[in-house]
């Protein structure tokens, strides 16, 4: 109910409470001042009547009916009656009521002390015609009782006198309601025109500001922004063309600029000497390259391929996608000794081991840092080369290129810098593990906005700046003032592309499902889970086939029947915990393999190669489970290409509770990895799921994903950094605007 009905509804009904309240108080309060006059006026009538019927007692009863007659003519008064001492009735007038005779009046009004004696007495009787007052005096004559007078009043004029007070009460709460109701509304409203008109004079810049509306003024305008987002943020479908568009609006056709450390595509030289191109298995470039293809510009990148300094131009610049050519690969190329500090040592085995909690010890070494820094630094000086306006939008990528906005604030100042932290960040206690943290801290800081895939790692990186740097935080507003620069910390869930173009160009499930059990030999009605991933520790492969383990240990059923294929992209091969987690989970799989497999069956396919996008959603609509066991991860995007795949609403996600994907795809079995126990039951309900609820949970996430896709995550991030440039610009015009005055 809308609450101005609320409000009238309530005081409608406060106001009839009152209205009865009082009409009963008046009435009960009428009621008895009425019947006390009438008592005064019949004992005032009968006092001095009485002594004239006692000295006509004798004279006949004529002359007593005369004088009943003139006590009657009161047209209130229904009746006399003149009744002998026993009891019996003397003289009376016509109308007088029989209910009243003398028999009955007589035996109420005796004394008690004295039988044969009638006292003075009053009531008030309720007949069905209505109501009677009665009152009695006895008639006496030296000191002797010769009988007594019954006296009838009718009080029904009472009755209509309350009616009439009653109707008075009622007309006078209605008015009172209708004033209490409409005076106030007709204030409010008049107060609200001039207040709006005021306010609106005010939101557009005119006349003179009032004091009452100072305090508000700023957050109207802040209030304003925000619709103005909710309008972005609108419902309905995010797509390439509506990217487009938003930025159109908010950048004029302006270039976006990346900087990663990956290529989307990578030119590889085959054993045949061809070169084909290689689409590398990341989570950074499942999510940025279609924004890419949407809104065009240079993505600066290390070039890594084989074959890469053989496709570019002059300027190291290469058009992709191949076929498309919608956007510019600018590579950037580091020599062995560059490529084994800045990439293997300070990022890989430094700050990604630091950023995640998996039990692997972070190394940090000086030389390591100086290449790091170099390596920033040549990033930095290409992206400035590449960007065509003094204040260009600039996005740089994860952890490779901490320092990198900072370098680039310091040769473009006005430079709107977005840096998207892809991986967990954290708390407080463990960055200060980092030799050098602040310098990394520092660098972050040169941008205009840190995004995070979580509410909670804004939270951990707030609390690192607030206990190892000198800065100004702003917690209400999620921003950071350091030397006079603004950084703002946002949460930014990174998602998918929708549709997914490797979904639309693949096979339907089924035929994904029968080209998959004619490669590896699976038995009808067998069963099939999946995972995909690069060769981390980080993403509890370990876990995940000693949880398969316990599954074909717990229940045999599935012995023969159900295969997990893991597919493991090797990565960071140089790094030493990289090889002995390569050998580990190959000891892993031929032990469970040797354990439970048998002629024609193998419980673990694993799969230690590169696999291309176009292989890996063969899988994923093949089978019947995917399971992400992450030990520590910030989104994961296979949880959500694996839900993207099923077009057919079949299959079920089983997920870690520490990606940060599982704050959003809620309808998956959500499992804690190191409880193999619990996974592994998690797996066995994932396979015995009802084909309706697998469609009900497909359904629900797939709707999300559709809704909150990747245009949706850049969209809102690159106009959030164009509002905040269009804001800088502003400030940046006042502060430079002349002051005005008289000089004397």
């Amino acid at each position: 109910m809308p609450r101005m009905a609320q409000f009238v509804l309530a005081l409608l009904v406060g106001l009839a409470l009152l209205t009865w309240a009082a009409a009963s108080v008046v009435e009960n309060t009428a009621r008895g001042w009425f019947e006390r006059d009438v008592s005064s006026r019949a004992r005032l009538v009968l006092v001095g009547a009485t002594h004239s019927l006692a000295n006509n007692w004798y004279a006949g009863p004529p002359v007593l009916q005369k004088q009943l007659n003139d006590l009657a003519r009161d047209e209130r008064v229904m009746g006399v009656l003149i009744c002998n001492a026993d009891l019996t009735a003397h003289v009376s007038t016509p109308e007088f009521l029989e209910e009243f005779g003398c028999p009955v009046v007589g035996s109420r009004a005796r004394v008690e002390t004295n039988p044969a004696a009638v006292q003075e007495w009053h009531t008030v009787a309720t007949l069905p015609t209505g109501r009677v007052h009665v009152s009695v005096m006895p008639i006496e004559s030296q000191e002797q009782q010769m009988g007594f007078v019954v006296l009838l009043h009718d009080l029904s004029f009472i009755e209509r006198r309350e009616a009439q007070a009653r109707k008075f009460l009622l007309i006078a709460f209605g008015v009172l309601a209708i004033m209490a109701f409409g005076v106030p509304m007709f204030v409010a409203k008049w107060a609200r025109y001039g207040w709006s008109n005021e306010l609106r004079r005010l939101m557009r810049g005119g006349g003179k500001q009032s004091l009452e509306f100072q305090p508000i003024l700023s957050d109207m305008r802040e209030l304003v922004g925000r619709m103005a987002n909710d309008r972005e943020d609108a419902p309905g479908q995010w797509t390439a063309e509506r990217l487009k568009q938003t930025l159109n609006r908010h950048l004029h056709g302006e270039k976006i600029v990346i900087l990663a450390n990956r290529e989307p595509y990578i030119h590889q030289r085959t054993a045949d000497g061809s070169i084909e191109v290689q689409h590398p298995a990341s989570g950074l470039v499942t999510a940025l390259e279609p924004v890419m293809r949407a809104c065009s510009g240079v993505w600066v990148a290390h070039g890594s391929g084989s074959a890469d300094r053989e496709t570019v131009d002059e300027n190291d610049h290469v058009r992709v996608p191949p076929g498309e050519e919608s956007y510019h690969i600018r590579r950037v190329w580091l020599s062995e000794e560059e490529q084994q500090g800045y990439y293997y040592g300070i990022s890989n085995e430094g700050l990604w081991p630091l950023c995640h909690v998996a039990h692997a010890r972070p190394m940090f070494r000086a030389e390591d840092w100086r290449q790091y820094r170099a390596v920033n630094q040549k990033f930095a000086d290409v992206v400035c080369e590449e960007v065509d306006s003094k204040d260009p939008i600039i996005l740089v990528q994860d952890y490779h290129f901490a320092l990198a906005p900072a370098m680039i604030r310091k040769r473009l100042p006005t430079a709107t810098v977005i840096v998207f932290w892809h991986i967990p960040w954290p708390n407080a206690g463990r960055m200060g593990i980092c030799p050098w943290r602040q310098e990394l801290l520092e660098g972050l800081l040169g941008s205009s906005i840190v995004g995070f895939h979580t509410q909670l790692d804004c939270n951990n990186f707030l609390d690192s700046i607030d206990r190892y740097m000198e800065t100004r935080i702003d917690r209400e507003h999620n921003a950071i003032v350091m030397r006079g620069h603004r950084t703002l910390i946002r949460p930014y869930p990174i998602a998918l592309e929708w549709p997914v173009r490797w979904v639309e160009a693949a096979p339907s499930p089924e035929e994904c499902r029968a080209q998959v059990w004619r490669e590896f030999g699976l038995k009808p009605g067998a069963f099939l889970g999946v995972g995909v991933d690069r060769l981390d520790y980080t993403k509890g492969i370990e876990e995940r086939l000693l949880a398969v383990e316990m599954l074909l240990e717990r229940h045999p059923e599935f012995r023969g029947k159900f295969s997990f294929a893991q597919l493991a992209a090797p990565s960071r091969t140089k790094i030493e915990r990289y090889q002995d987690l390569n050998e580990l989970v190959e000891k892993v799989a031929a032990r469970i393999n040797e354990r439970f497999g048998t002629p024609g069956y193998q419980p673990i396919i694993l799969l230690r190669s590169h696999h291309e996008p176009a292989a890996v959603y063969r899988f994923f609509r093949a089978a019947d489970v995917c399971y992400v066991s992450s030990l520590h991860d910030g989104m994961n995007l296979v949880a959500k290409e694996f839900v993207a795949a099923r077009t057919d609403l079949k299959g079920v996600l089983v997920l870690s509770e520490f990606t940060g994907a599982a704050r959003e795809l809620t309808e998956a079995l959500i499992v804690n990895p190191y409880d193999l126990e619990g996974s592994s039951e998690a797996l066995a309900v994932a396979l015995t799921m009802p084909l309706d609820e697998q469609a009900d949970r497909m359904r629900s996430m797939r709707s999300l994903l559709a809704q909150f896709n990747v245009y949706r995550w850049a969209g809102k991030m690159l106009v959030d950094a164009a509002r905040l440039r269009n804001q800088e610009r502003v400030s940046g015009r006042l502060a430079a605007r002349p002051a005005t005055g008289t000089t004397l």
